[in-house]
């Protein structure tokens, strides 16, 4: 895979999981790294090499700040939007704000810091935006996280269309279950009697691999899709899954 030297690159959503991992992989390979997050970074993890802006992705002018901020070090190479939240109910269990919250963070945020960066990028600029395997299929009580995760799978079709004469490539990356703190959270309030290394270990059996993601195999699947190595791939959805989407829920 072609190595980042010298890429300026903006990741929203970078201080911890997938966002992290994929700043530390980028910038341990010579690009210059801008995180945008309103999350500091925990004591054990070397960000020296990186720039760290405070941004809510709530907030555009926090988008728009962290954009020019990446900026002054030249137009920008490529962009991943790896800020999400996850929020569980039914439309009736979920109420407006949290509907709100919800899509403000994911897609909202997404927009925007697409809105910011692309008139600053170069020719030959990538994105990638971080989905989920749930903006394909869904399991019960996940109803905002799931619109917006679809919202997002769409989102990349439509600006792989809309800037491809720029020469700006935008595909999207959908994990299946990765051993993430947010993903850790929710192990948390739904393990019951369950320790959360068991509730994790159930989940990953649920992938044909038989195990949860290690943020790191993310980082590798965004890398690729930001590198040369994929410069005619534009518009696609990327499973980084464990198989979990091509399997039906039939058992023989």
């Amino acid at each position: 895979m072609t190595h980042g030297e010298g890429k300026n690159t903006i990741i929203f959503g970078g201080s911890s999981g997938i966002g992290l991992a994929t700043a530390l992989f980028l910038s341990e390979r010579g690009a210059r790294v801008t995180v945008a997050s309103n999350q500091p970074p925990g004591p054990e993890d070397d960000v020296s090499q990186m720039t760290w802006i405070d941004c809510d992705v709530m907030r555009s002018e926090d988008i728009e700040a962290a954009v020019n901020g990446a900026a002054k070090n030249g137009p920008i190479d490529w962009l991943v939007y790896s800020a999400g939240i996850q929020r569980y109910g039914s439309v009736v269990e979920t109420s407006e704000k949290v509907w709100d919250e919800v899509h403000s963070v994911n897609v909202r945020g997404a927009f925007l810091a697409s809105h910011f960066a692309i008139p600053r990028m170069r020719t030959g600029g990538a994105i990638v935006l971080v989905s989920s395997v749930q903006g394909v299929a869904v399991q019960q009580g996940v109803a905002a996280y799931a619109a917006s995760k679809g919202a997002l799978n769409t989102l990349t079709h439509s600006m792989a269309l809309d800037h491809a004469a720029a020469g700006i490539r935008v595909n999207a990356v959908l994990p299946g279950t990765v051993d993430t703190p947010m993903v850790r959270a929710s192990a948390e309030k739904f393990r019951g009697n369950d320790t959360v290394e068991s509730i994790l270990s159930q989940w990953g059996a649920f992938h044909p691999l038989n195990r949860v993601a290690q943020p790191i195999e993310i980082a590798r699947a965004i890398a690729f899709l930001l590198s040369d190595d994929a410069s005619f791939i534009t518009g696609a959805l990327l499973s980084a899954d464990g198989g979990l989407l091509s399997q039906l829920s039939v058992k023989l």
